[in-house]
């Protein structure tokens, strides 16, 4: 098992890299975040890999940080979850707002990776739910959810924002942003500016 892989990237594109180590080159394919935080050939990187094993082949996928992997290997856990709908989903969202999203049945925002569908996003946070810790959740959201449901006006509000298209966990973290005490109608409004921009 190859937990990480540290040296020179050689060579860099669409969704792959190439690094190498002690002369030996590693092709991992990687997140774009990966993707965008490399400027050039030959820069040296630390990368956590995760090694998926099948009958005829075998592949490394790489990311920055643990956080990611740990998502990653939670979503590939999930039948009909492969390696590239996990790296699609963490293309499209933080671990924060997977793991946020998970915890809130927010099938909207998991159907946002590329080849998961709906059936695939109940599948993800019904088997998923309790093995996230929520202090992954709120890590870098910082959604504080005993306050929001203490508050009837915000869980209006964000019911009539879900109800309008967006997803549950987006509308959380603008809801959870509003300090103020208003009413539903301006609690919306102000979200509403905010989600719009």
């Amino acid at each position: 098992m190859i937990s990480f892989i540290k040296g020179y990237v050689e060579l860099f594109k669409d969704n792959i890299i190439i690094i190498e180590n002690n002369g030996i080159g590693y092709k991992v394919f990687v997140t774009e975040k990966v993707l965008d935080n490399i400027s050039n050939n030959r820069e040296e990187i630390k990368i956590y890999t995760y090694m998926n094993v099948k009958e005829d082949e075998i592949s490394l996928f790489g990311f920055f940080d643990i956080d990611e992997l740990n998502i990653f290997e939670k979503l590939i856990s999930v039948s009909g979850v492969g390696p590239k709908g996990g790296i699609s989903l963490l293309n499209s969202m933080e671990p924060s707002e997977i793991a946020l999203a998970i915890i809130t049945s927010d099938i909207k925002a998991l159907s946002k990776g590329q080849g998961i569908g709906k059936r695939t996003a109940e599948r993800i946070a019904l088997e998923l739910k309790d093995k996230i810790e929520t202090f992954d959740a709120i890590k870098t959201n910082k959604v504080d959810f005993d306050s929001i449901e203490s508050n009837k006006d915000k869980q209006e509000a964000i019911e009539a924002l879900i109800v309008l298209g967006f997803s549950k966990s987006e509308v959380l973290k603008v809801i959870n942003n509003i300090e103020e005490d208003l009413t539903v109608d301006k609690l919306i409004n102000k979200a509403l500016k905010e989600l719009s921009k």
